[in-house]
This record gives C-alpha cells, sequence and structure tokens, in this order.
C-alpha cells in the first residue's frame, strides 16, 4: 500500500485591537486606563494534522481561553466576534498555503488557484465554558449551538450586557471542550504537494455597543 500523505493544518490569527489601545509592553497613560481591552486575547490553537484519505473528516482541538477588562467609566456592553480574515496576503477560508520561499513552482504564501475548504468548515462549540474572575453580571458565550470562525461576515462569540455593574473587572473565558474547535474536512479535499498545507486568517474584534 502507498503510504497516506498527511496535510497539516494551521491557523494565523490577526488579531484587532481599539485604535486607542498602546501596545501592551508599553507604558499606558492614565486616560489608557479607562478603555475597553483584551487582557489575554483570543488565539486559536494548532489542530492536528489530518491523513487525508477520500472520506470525510473531522479534526478538533480546545479552544484557548482568553480574557477582556472593561475599565470605562461609563459601561455601554460589548461584543466579541470573529470572521474569516480577507486581503492581500490573507485568506478567510482555510486555503493551500507554501510556508517557504519556494514549494516547488509555488512561491511563499497563498497558493493562486489552490484548494480550499469552504466557508463554516471551522466551527467554535461554547458548551460547557463560561466566563469567571469578574463582579457583577458575568458576559455570556454565544456559541452553544456551534458558531463558524471562517465566516465571511462577523459572527458574535461573546457579548457583555449593558449597565454600571455588569462586566466589573478582569473576565476569563475557560473551560472550553478538548473538541470545542472542529473542523469539518470534506472527502474531496487532498494533501497539498511539496510541503504546502491548509492555512486561513481570523479576525477577532472587541467593540462597544449592547
Amino acid at each position: 500500500m502507498r503510504p497516506r500523505r498527511r496535510a497539516a493544518v494551521a491557523a494565523l490569527i490577526s488579531l484587532l485591537t481599539l485604535p486607542s489601545l498602546l501596545p501592551l509592553l508599553s507604558p499606558a497613560p492614565a486616560a489608557a486606563l479607562l478603555e475597553l481591552r483584551f487582557v489575554a486575547p483570543p488565539t486559536l490553537p494548532p489542530l492536528p494534522s489530518l491523513s487525508l484519505n477520500a472520506r470525510a473528516q473531522s479534526d478538533s482541538a480546545a479552544m484557548t481561553p482568553f480574557s477582556i477588562e472593561d475599565l470605562r467609566l461609563t459601561k455601554s456592553g460589548w461584543n466579541l466576534t470573529v470572521q474569516g480574515q480577507s486581503g492581500a496576503g490573507r485568506s478567510p477560508v482555510f486555503a493551500q498555503y507554501c510556508p517557504k520561499a519556494k514549494c516547488g513552482s509555488d512561491a511563499e504564501g497563498y497558493v493562486a488557484g489552490g484548494a480550499a475548504l469552504a466557508a463554516g468548515s471551522l466551527t467554535l462549540n461554547s458548551t460547557g465554558a463560561s466566563f469567571s474572575g469578574g463582579l457583577g453580571v458575568a458576559p455570556t458565550l454565544q456559541c452553544a449551538s456551534g458558531c463558524p470562525v471562517d465566516a465571511a461576515t462577523p459572527v458574535k462569540i461573546a457579548s457583555d450586557a449593558t449597565g454600571l455593574l455588569a462586566g466589573e473587572g478582569v473576565w476569563s473565558a475557560g473551560g472550553f471542550a478538548a473538541n470545542s474547535l472542529s473542523l469539518a474536512a470534506p472527502t474531496t479535499l487532498r494533501a497539498p504537494p511539496n510541503e504546502e498545507n491548509y492555512r486561513l486568517n481570523v479576525l477577532w474584534t472587541l467593540s462597544t455597543g449592547p
């Protein structure tokens, strides 16, 4: 029998923070202390490699914990959304990618016209997970029924209610199940050649609002 080829599945994370925030390693002025911010930003864990065999398969990992703090004097609520990120050098869905200077005839980066998975192939399920650590009413995770991570439009992952006592302090989302992040690989998916893999870019956005 011919050995099965393995296709590595990786995830690149592009993180969007509020424009007024300074880098975490820089001293923050007093005005910056009254912001809505990530304490520990959301990141996607690496997914295990799959042995592609012309059968529908699934791949999974535990979503990493993340933390958010709302230091604003006037609370107006907040939302955390995620979506696949488009643009130059990015892909909103898992797409064929060359991770080095040259992969056969393909240059480093996403392969033009290469194989790709459909949007909605990567999902996050927050069943069993929760926010802890803050004061008042805890924020809510929104993906008990599963949320697409690689959608073309923003999908709400978590939210905090409005009100003075809602969401005080640092709230940490944790307790995600071992299979909370799941990738569906169709029968048509093939292992890319020349040490290439499948990769995507994901954008996390923390914004104000009920």
